[in-house]
This record gives C-alpha cells, sequence and structure tokens, in this order.
C-alpha cells in the first residue's frame, strides 16, 4: 500500500487501458457546490473525476462499470472534527467514518496529544481516508508547563511559540486550542493570541474547542473573536452548541456575535453535530484548578476539609448549569474503568443501586468518589434541538462528528461515532426538512474543502480528485442510538477515495488510498518571511 504522505494520491489500481477506471452510471449528482441536483454519469480516471457527461458513458469503456441507478452521488464527507490525531494508524480503515460517507478527516485536536514529529506519523500512516492535522494547543503547553496552573515566563513563551511553528513547517493546517480542558484551560486569552499569530504567519487557522459551552458561551465567541482580530488569523468553531438548560436558545445570540464577526472583516466559520448531547470526561464537573499539578494533587485537594465545601459547591453549579441540571439519567456512563458494568448506564442507576435519591446532591457525592478511582467519560443530555437545528441552518455551519475511531461491539462510543452525517441526510434533511439535500450536502464537502484549502475536493467537476459516495437519500438514515451505539448506517452502497472503492456495495475492500491534507489551510496568507518573534 502507498503511505498517507503526500497531497497526490496513489495512482488507481482498478484501471488499465479502458478509458475510465470507473465509470458510475444513472445516478442523481449533487455537486456539493449547492446547485440543483442533475442527472449525469461520471468517469474516474487516475484518482480524478474526468468526465461528468449528461449522455450515458459506454460501459465497454470503463474497467469498472456501476449502474447506481435511483441513488444519489455526491462528493465524499468531509469531518470537520474527529478524535484521531495519534491513533488513525489503529484503525486505517476508519469503518465507522467511511461507512458514514466520510472520505477526509480532519484532526483539530482540542485536549488530545499531537503526533511528534507531525510530518513523520502523518508520512507512516497508510489508511482508507485522507486525514488533516493542526498544531495542538494543549500538547504544546504540556510540553514546556506540564500542568501548571500559571502564565509562562518570556522564555517558556517562546518554546511554545517555536513548537507552534515547528508544527507549521511540518504541515499544520493551523492552530487548534481545547480550552475547556486543563491545561489549556490555565491559558489566558494572551498566551493563545500569541501563538495563533505564529500559525497565522504560516497560513494556518484557529481551531477551537471554546472555553465554554454553557453560562460562558457568548463570552467564549467573544474570546475566539477576540483571537481571531489580535492574531489577524480565520477562526472556527468546533462543535457549536449550547449546553444546559439555562442557556437553550441562547444560539440565537452566538450566531449573531458570529454575523458581525463577519461583517466586521474577520473570516470566521463554525460547525457543528446533530445531536442533543455532548460526550467528554468526568473532569469538566470539577472546577478546573482542581487538577494543577496532577492526580496527587487532586487527592489532596478532594481529601482537604477545608477546600471542599467550595469544591462541592462549584460541582454543584457546573450540574445545575452547564450540564444534566437535577436529574442523574441526563448523564450516561460511556467508560467507568473502576466499574465497567456500568458503561452505558447512568448516574441514576448508580444511584438506585445504592439506594440513594435522584438529585444533585447524591450526583457530586459519586463524582468525586468516582473521580478519585480515575473518573470517567460520559454522555451529557444537556442540549435543545432547536438550538442544534437554528445552528445547522446558519449559512457558515458545517458538520462534523466529534467522533472517535472505535472497533465494532468495542466499549461505548456516542453514537455520533456511527452516524453523524447520515442522521443529517436522514433526519434533518428527509424527515425535518431543516436543509435541503443541496445544502446539506455543500455542508459537508465544499465549505469544508474550501476551509482547508482542498478546492480540488469536495465537487463534482472533471479534474477534482474523485472522493465520492453513492446513497439512497429516501432510505439513508443512522441507526445507531445511545443505548445501542454500535450500528451502522443504512443505504449508503459505494465509497470511493482517491478514485478507488472502499467501501463497494456496502462491503469494505480492505484498500487503503488516503492521503495527507497537508497544511496550511491558507497559503495565500503566509508571510515571506516566517520567523519568531
Amino acid at each position: 500500500m502507498v503511505a498517507c504522505g503526500s497531497a497526490e494520491p496513489p495512482p488507481a489500481t482498478e484501471g488499465g487501458g479502458k478509458v475510465f477506471d470507473i465509470v458510475l452510471s444513472g445516478g442523481t449528482i449533487v455537486d456539493g457546490l449547492g446547485k440543483p441536483r442533475f442527472d449525469a454519469d461520471v468517469g474516474v480516471k487516475d484518482g480524478r473525476i474526468v468526465a461528468v457527461s449528461g449522455t450515458a458513458l459506454d460501459a465497454g469503456d470503463a474497467e469498472v462499470f456501476v449502474d447506481i441507478s435511483g441513488k444519489v452521488l455526491a462528493p465524499g464527507f468531509i469531518d470537520n472534527h474527529a478524535h484521531v490525531q495519534t491513533t488513525i494508524h489503529e484503525h486505517p480503515l476508519a469503518e465507522n467514518f467511511t461507512r458514514q460517507g466520510i472520505t477526509t478527516l480532519i484532526a483539530s485536536l482540542h485536549s488530545g496529544d499531537q503526533p511528534w514529529p507531525l510530518d513523520d506519523y502523518a508520512n507512516s500512516l497508510d489508511v482508507a481516508v485522507n486525514v488533516g492535522f493542526f498544531a495542538g494547543h494543549t500538547w504544546t503547553r504540556q510540553q514546556v508547563l506540564g500542568m501548571a496552573n500559571r502564565a509562562p515566563d518570556h522564555d517558556e513563551l517562546q518554546a511554545m511559540r517555536d513548537l507552534v511553528e515547528q508544527s507549521m513547517q511540518q504541515g499544520a493546517l493551523g492552530l487548534s486550542t481545547g480550552l475547556l480542558y486543563v491545561p489549556a484551560n490555565y491559558a489566558e486569552t494572551e498566551e493563545v493570541i500569541e501563538l495563533a499569530k505564529v500559525a497565522a504567519r504560516y497560513g494556518g487557522i484557529y481551531v477551537t474547542h471554546m472555553r465554554n459551552e454553557g453560562s460562558g458561551l457568548l463570552d467564549s465567541v467573544n474570546e475566539t473573536i477576540r483571537i481571531a482580530r489580535a492574531a489577524n488569523i480565520p477562526a472556527q468553531i468546533n462543535h457549536h452548541k449550547a449546553t444546559g438548560v439555562a442557556q437553550w436558545g441562547q444560539s440565537e445570540q452566538s450566531l449573531a456575535l458570529i454575523d458581525e464577526a463577519r461583517e466586521d472583516g474577520i473570516d470566521m466559520m463554525h460547525d457543528l453535530y446533530p445531536y442533543t448531547a455532548s460526550s467528554t470526561s468526568s473532569a469538566v464537573l470539577f472546577p478546573q484548578w482542581v487538577f494543577a499539578g496532577g492526580r496527587e494533587e487532586l487527592k489532596k485537594r478532594l481529601s482537604n476539609p477545608e477546600l471542599l465545601p467550595q469544591i462541592r459547591e462549584e460541582i454543584r453549579r457546573v450540574f445545575m448549569v452547564e450540564r444534566t441540571g437535577n436529574d442523574l439519567s441526563r448523564l450516561q456512563f460511556r467508560v467507568l474503568p473502576s466499574d465497567p458494568s456500568y458503561n452505558g448506564k447512568t448516574l441514576a442507576d448508580m444511584a438506585a443501586d445504592r439506594g440513594l435519591p435522584n438529585n444533585v446532591e447524591t450526583g457530586i457525592d459519586l463524582v468525586i468518589e468516582l473521580q478519585l478511582k480515575g473518573g470517567f467519560s460520559a454522555i451529557y443530555h444537556a442540549m435543545n434541538e432547536q438550538d442544534v437545528i437554528r445552528i445547522m441552518q446558519h449559512p457558515l455551519a458545517m458538520i462534523q462528528t466529534d467522533g472517535d475511531p472505535v472497533s465494532y461491539g468495542q466499549g461505548f462510543p456516542h453514537p455520533r461515532s456511527y452516524g453523524a452525517f447520515p442522521r443529517v441526510l436522514g433526519r434533518y434533511v428527509r424527515e425535518l426538512g431543516v436543509l435541503t439535500l443541496e445544502e446539506a450536502i455543500r455542508k459537508m464537502t465544499s465549505m469544508p474543502a474550501d476551509q482547508y484549502n482542498q478546492t480540488e475536493r469536495g465537487r463534482i467537476v472533471e479534474g477534482a480528485y474523485a472522493d465520492l459516495v453513492v446513497f439512497d437519500p429516501e432510505t439513508i438514515r443512522d441507526t445507531a442510538t445511545f443505548i445501542d451505539p454500535h450500528r451502522y448506517p443504512t443505504d449508503i452502497d459505494h465509497v470511493i477515495v482517491n478514485g478507488r472503492f472502499v467501501i463497494r456495495a456496502g462491503a469494505l475492500t480492505g484498500e487503503r488510498p488516503g492521503v495527507w491534507i497537508k497544511g496550511p489551510a491558507r497559503p495565500e496568507r503566509a508571510v515571506t518571511e516566517n520567523s519568531s518573534q
């Protein structure tokens, strides 16, 4: 197999002496550019689309001829945020993504580690999908400050700048932050601005999991705008949402802030996943200062009778304002290492098993106990579908999974890892009519492609790379649920990456034609002299 280290795809294997390697015939084209659908045959040769023909192409001219009558042919979907930055090599076929029609994954890492050296890792990959990477603020900060809860001094900040600069030189798309999580949460805005300036000089963009998506949603959007303005860098908010009952409806205001920023000349986009529940670690239930210094310091603070009342009060506020309120059934364990029998069950189930009431005081007791045992990851049912719809309909919104690479039947993932893109097409296009099919496909294809300087992807036009998906628009749907997450979506027939089938007639082919989506995302904005300041 050819490694994932080049922006040019390997030659298609289906081809020979014929005019086309593949012909997809009789389908309805949704081109990814938002234009009305039309009927045409598409011919593929050497990894690219070489014919989009309103006249039927000859089957004898194709090495592989596929009749897709009654189906939609669209560009392959581009996932704006997936947790694959250091694990994609362990899941080279990326099946839970490709079966959604995804052909490109963007690893806009937030709280995770960054591959290092980035170019060595990217060049080593042999995977089914295209993959792009970012310079990670969390990883960068940890290399210099560890888990310290303080600002860097002059030399430390310069060391962080140098790491971002090297990541950009190695092919990062830009800078990514996860300001909700420690230790990135300890950073002042000025620190992020200084690192974003480095990415900006190299033509990068700034992508963020904002500092607060609940009670601090509007402040966090404003912080993102401030960073973009001060660093003169395009910005993108990942998984835009309004969490916590008190914030339901606030997406109207957060979207207005994005619109105002655009009117003020700031290049700003955002994306979302189509669910009303988020997923993250138990650490978000605690005040972030308790984690400073690492695990042993955490234990000391949680055992300190003078600090414990303050910690409990802050956890209570997070439950009631930021997360699931007074109902423990809205917190569902994904992975509880200290007692895996509760994976998939709720905090209310645990309370009931112990004869405890379903209320926030019980929740505080239990999460402190479980955090001392190593913590957990959970699904938090804390969002409102009207906010999801409002954000989805916004003209600058794109789609993502926020998903993990998973092995079928292992663990208890959020269903977004299996169904985010088909869910948009099934529920929000076909059932609710929130978007037209053309609008939804554009948000999944050409919009993110253009965002990452991939203007030869995300569209069905002659000359573009042949990243393609074939599906039935009348029946496509997600089947993964919060109770039964390991379920693939239905009625996605074929997925092609760089002119090679990775899924054919619903079956994996084992092909690994993915390439590295190498940065920067805005090469036209790179300055001539790239020296750290």
